[in-house]
């Protein structure tokens, strides 16, 4: 599966079949949340916030891609992502696109 952020594909042309998206809400651990709070006290990179964020694209993604592989696309352009709290203890990311049939060459 093709995942461009641009609106086509270089060289072809596409059939647009419809918007795509996949959403996760993902929760902090209390542990990891604790030592994270710790670490604004002296500042930095909250890793854990990090990978957190980066697991939920993945996720995020990987169900954007199996709902456009339902419609038989062959990409999905003009991805974006957006990411929002629910709650002090979670998060929620959202990732959309259009899912794309390829149907020549320009």
């Amino acid at each position: 599966m093709l995942l461009l952020n641009i609106d086509y594909i270089p060289g072809k042309k596409i059939q647009a079949l419809g918007l795509v998206k996949g959403s996760v809400v993902q929760s902090k651990n209390f542990g990891k949340d604790f030592m994270a709070g710790m670490k604004t006290l002296v500042g930095g990179e909250i890793e854990s916030y990090t990978q957190l964020l980066n697991e939920a694209r993945q996720i995020a993604t990987k169900r954007m891609v199996d709902e456009a592989e339902r419609m038989e696309a062959d990409a999905v352009i003009n991805i974006r992502y957006a990411s929002s709290s629910l709650m002090q203890s979670a998060a929620e990311l959202t990732s959309y696109g259009t899912a794309v049939r390829i149907v020549g060459e320009e």
